[in-house]
């Protein structure tokens, strides 16, 4: 993959479009196949790793990782390690994540919507 110069009119013109679109901004926190999912998965409670690994058996170890880093990056997921040996890492929705629960519930009743046509 090439890189893209940071002054660069493509990213020039992608900085414009996040701060004046808000689904170009929604998308960038929330787009992609499994980001939606990892925050279903964390509707329902807060859940360990091997909890979500085992919830949504598809996604590769890398990519979950990646993913909930991102996740705290944006403050929609919270990470709390406890003090104990082994460590007991849980992640859980933030304020922020939690807001969208209503927008995900949104989509899983359009996609039974969908499905039924």
């Amino acid at each position: 993959m090439t890189q893209v110069k940071e002054n660069s009119t493509r990213n020039y013109n992608k900085g414009i479009s996040i701060n004046n679109c808000p689904v170009t901004y929604v998308m960038n926190k929330i787009g992609g196949h499994w980001k939606p999912i990892i925050i279903h998965q964390l509707m329902s409670g807060p859940k360990r790793y091997s909890e979500l690994r085992k919830a949504i058996p598809e996604i590769t170890e890398k990519m979950l990782i990646q993913h909930l880093k991102q996740l705290q990056t944006d403050d929609l997921v919270n990470r709390e390690a406890r003090p104990v040996v082994p460590p007991v890492v849980t992640y859980s929705l933030s304020p922020l994540g939690t807001d969208l629960t209503p927008v995900l519930n949104a989509m899983v009743e359009w996609a039974f919507r969908a499905q039924q046509c």
